[in-house]
């Protein structure tokens, strides 16, 4: 693997991303799917291994620059790289079971067709052709490869979706229900909940009393080493040499080898944290030890280093409200639970037509906010799925609804104004609503191929290739 680094460092990042049809399956993201394994292989799909020089190859024709890579490592690059070429890889391997192909005739018409390589009357040039592949580093029989599996895919997108078209009435009917206006009373809640500042000691004691078991804090004493090729080798460099250490700590673990026994021999200081309690505050490598406390003894990459750390003792203690920081916590967990028991008072009220027009008018003492939603899409004040339920309501209705920020706001619905559909509507209309549809069986069959095949990623290969490009 680190032979195949040296290489790709070597080598330019070469060719174009032509055609390649790059969607993110729903299996992405779950942590169920990371799995250590063979460091030789990034993923397996089923039974089939995706090599480390697969994905390499995969970067290189993705042509995006090295620093851009870098930059944002943060952000899954790597990971939405590899998400990439495990979906091409399941799509092609469904386009097989679909017996799938492209004529040598309909790929020379999509060539012909293309308007990069039209002259100003409209008529394929050869030369246009042959320049753009110059121009992109890439061959006649590559380019024509990636072009007849974009069709394969769109072939196969086109087949998943097909006849789905909605019919004039469904079309009419949607657009009335979703663009009626809609007109609204509301009463901001934020002056109905108890301030925090009315909390007592005597409020905390009790509710920690009831609640002890759940608002137990966890302190660890730990020890960990940071390592690093500098504290290790004496350079700077990730080498080969510095991998082969890292494994044989990987091993050592699995041995069950002393913590301090490891450091000693590599000759690496440690350092101990005693009644460590997690808070924003802390060190994020002190954080991440927390984090990862189940598993006591291990090693993990935190950015330009490696941290092998020891839980020396794990303990679950009573909040001390001596502690400020938890203090807080505990009045906020009583601030936000009172809000809550407030709220859920006012929906059972609802819920059960116990709450009135009276009440409404009570509650604001003539203090009513007014607004007018343009449609369903229209989330100028409240969060759109608060919208959303808004318009599922008949006009009279009390409702809890909140905005972007979570503020709370009691609704309700004075009025719908109907609007008018014209032809020009369902034309506009029409295509939005077919590509709905089409969307929603994507996303069926998204989720069909995840329970068809087993995908496992391998996450120590997937941190070595964001180690290579730090």
């Amino acid at each position: 693997m680190i032979g195949s680094f040296r290489n790709f460092a070597k080598s330019k990042f070469a060719g174009i991303l032509v055609g390649i049809i790059i969607i993110p399956f729903v299996f992405w993201g779950m942590g169920s799917v990371f799995s250590s394994g063979n460091t030789n292989s990034i993923a397996k799909i089923n039974k089939e291994n995706i090599s480390t020089q697969d994905f390499i190859d995969h970067i290189n024709q993705s042509n995006i620059p090295a620093e851009t890579i870098r930059n944002n490592l943060d952000q899954n690059i790597i990971e939405e790289l590899l998400s990439g070429l495990v979906s091409t890889k399941l799509l092609n391997l469904e386009i097989k079971d679909f017996d799938i192909s492209i004529s040598q005739n309909t790929l020379l018409k999509k060539i012909k067709e293309n308007k990069n390589f039209l002259d100003e009357n409209g008529v394929f040039q050869r030369i246009k052709y042959e320049k753009f592949l110059l121009e992109n580093n890439i061959s006649a029989a590559q380019f024509e490869k990636r072009l007849k599996d974009r069709e394969k895919q769109k072939n196969l997108f086109d087949y998943i979706g097909a006849g789905t078209v909605s019919p004039k009435f469904l079309v009419k009917r949607l657009y009335e229900e979703e663009n009626k206006k809609l007109k609204i009373d509301f009463i901001d809640l934020k002056n109905f909940y108890s301030s925090k500042e009315n909390i007592t000691n005597s409020d905390l004691e009790k509710f920690i009393d009831e609640n002890e078991d759940q608002l137990k804090v966890d302190y660890l004493d730990f020890s960990y080493a940071k390592i690093t090729p500098q504290n290790l080798l004496g350079i700077d460099e990730f080498n080969q040499t510095f991998f082969d250490k890292i494994d044989q700590i990987e091993i050592d673990i699995s041995n069950e080898v002393d913590f301090n026994s490891i450091t000693e021999d590599l000759k690496i200081k440690s350092i101990d944290v005693s009644n460590f309690r997690f808070s924003e505050s802390k060190s994020e490598i002190e954080k991440k030890i927390f984090e990862l406390r189940n598993n006591s003894f291990d090693i993990f990459e935190n950015e330009n280093e490696y941290i092998l750390y020891k839980i020396n003792k794990s303990e679950q203690r009573k909040p001390d409200l001596n502690d400020n920081e938890i203090k807080k916590e505990i009045i906020e967990l009583i601030h936000q639970k009172n809000k809550f028991d407030y709220n859920k008072e006012l929906i059972d009220q609802i819920t059960e037509k116990s709450f009135t027009e009276e009440n409404f008018l009570k509650m604001s003492q003539k203090n009513i906010n007014t607004i007018t939603l343009n449609s369903v899409r229209d989330n100028k004040k409240f969060e759109i799925n608060a919208v959303k339920l808004l318009y599922s309501l008949p006009e009279g209705s009390f409702t809890l609804v909140n905005d972007e920020k979570n503020n709370i706001y009691l609704a309700k619905l004075k009025k719908f104004e109907n609007v008018n559909f014209t032809d020009d509507n369902f034309n506009e209309n029409l295509s939005a609503h077919n590509s709905n549809i089409k969307q929603s069986i994507l996303r069926s069959y998204d989720i069909f191929l995840n329970d068809k095949y087993d995908v496992t990623l391998n996450q120590k290969t997937i941190q070595r290739v964001k180690n290579f490009f730090q």
